[in-house]
């Protein structure tokens, strides 16, 4: 993992000599382009002696340099070094990281970080049970410096569970998470919807008046507010498998996007397009946060997962946010499905629906979603 901590009360003589020590790595990056590949491999930091920035920060600036094989200019080489230049050490209530940014000169900057996330991991370093990768100093666009520090660590296996939690993510609500015949967590989806149709709006404004710097900035800020979102909810997911000691179940939505039918109208709102939604990422999220806390994630076939019984398997009609059994039974579609994904063991389908004759009409069975052979089944793929 990696750790954005952004430096605490960084003066501005110190930025202003990042911001130039950088223009200078940069220019460094830049001249080793103009070397030939078999030459620039062989370069270390003695062939620039005359340079100012230390001699591991040279050499880490020179292997980056030779993986962009199809780089032909550098706008930006931020400064970087391998764990053997730099050390994180605690002074007091501040953590600190110490570094060697001239030839021969050693510097402490304190850190400021959030107690709930950063400590835990930066204790764990100073104590030796996680090791450190890399320090990359960067600058956000904002101008905050922030030390990039890359950690790896060994984290529990997954625990055995007997029961899921599952995930159903969707538009009208971003993900609702239910226990197992119990209650369910909702992430309501309309702020987003607003969001998105805002910045659309914005976007078209912009675009007429040929303002394309603009709308790429927007478009990159729409994609930060998202990203944030998704943060957030894996986060609140992993913790409410663990308060009740469950796995996460999601349903699998590979190829969604070629599989899904809209219509033009629908496409041309970004709240309802499903192509701007953000749903992989949502779990690609939460698969990683639950890693690190040994809670297990699954995904399993999406087909009629929102379109049955959550009790019996039965087919039924889902009408906007309401799912309706066969015998009348009304739940909230979102629910139903997340219930749905939480319970599925393989299923088996015999899809003979709805029979008609003369005037009378009748219902046979419709099952979709029962449970076939539950002593014998697997978790996976159910059989055409």
């Amino acid at each position: 993992m990696t750790l954005k901590l952004p430096f605490y009360r960084l003066n501005q003589s110190k930025a202003l000599e990042f911001e130039r020590l950088t223009v200078v790595n940069t220019e460094i990056a830049n001249d080793l382009l103009c070397v030939d590949k078999k030459e620039r491999k062989k370069l270390t930091s003695a062939a620039f002696r005359h340079v100012e920035i230390g001699s591991m920060w040279i050499n880490q600036t020179i292997r980056n340099t030779n993986t962009k094989t199809k780089v032909k200019h550098f706008k930006r080489m931020w400064l970087e070094v391998n764990n053997q230049g730099f050390e994180i050490v605690k002074s007091g209530e501040l953590y600190t990281v110490c570094f060697c940014l001239y030839r021969g000169r050693k510097g402490r900057i304190p850190l400021s970080i959030h107690g709930a996330s950063h400590s835990q991991v930066l204790n764990k370093i100073i104590q030796g049970t996680a090791n450190l990768g890399s320090l990359k100093l960067c600058k956000s666009k904002k101008g905050i410096w922030y030390a990039l520090v890359s950690v790896s660590m060994e984290v529990p296996d997954a625990i055995s569970v007997e029961h899921w939690i599952g995930v159903d993510r969707g538009q009208n609500n971003i993900a609702v998470a239910a226990l197992p015949k119990g209650f369910g967590k909702f992430w309501k989806g309309g702020r987003v919807k607003g969001l998105r149709r805002q910045f659309q709006r914005t976007r078209a404004q912009l675009q007429s008046a040929k303002q394309f710097k603009e709308v790429k900035r927007l478009e990159q800020r729409e994609r930060r507010i998202m990203t944030h979102i998704n943060h957030v909810i894996s986060k609140q997911l992993v913790q409410f498998a663990q308060d009740f000691g469950m796995g996460l179940r999601f349903e699998d939505l590979s190829g969604c996007r070629q599989t899904m039918r809209q219509h033009k109208k629908t496409k041309s709102d970004a709240a309802n397009n499903r192509d701007s939604w953000a749903f992989y990422q949502l779990e690609l999220f939460t698969r990683y946060k639950a890693i690190r806390y040994g809670v297990p994630v699954e995904s399993v076939p999406a087909p009629y997962t929102s379109k049955s019984d959550h009790r019996n398997g039965v087919i039924g009609k889902r009408n906007g946010d309401w799912f309706k059994g066969f015998d009348g039974y009304r739940c909230n579609a979102d629910w139903n499905a997340s219930q749905n994904i939480g319970q599925w063991l393989g299923f088996s389908c015999p899809l003979n629906l709805w029979r008609y004759r003369a005037t009378l009409r009748y219902q046979t069975a419709a099952t979709a979603m029962v449970a076939a052979d539950v002593e014998g089944g697997v978790d996976s793929s159910p059989f055409n």
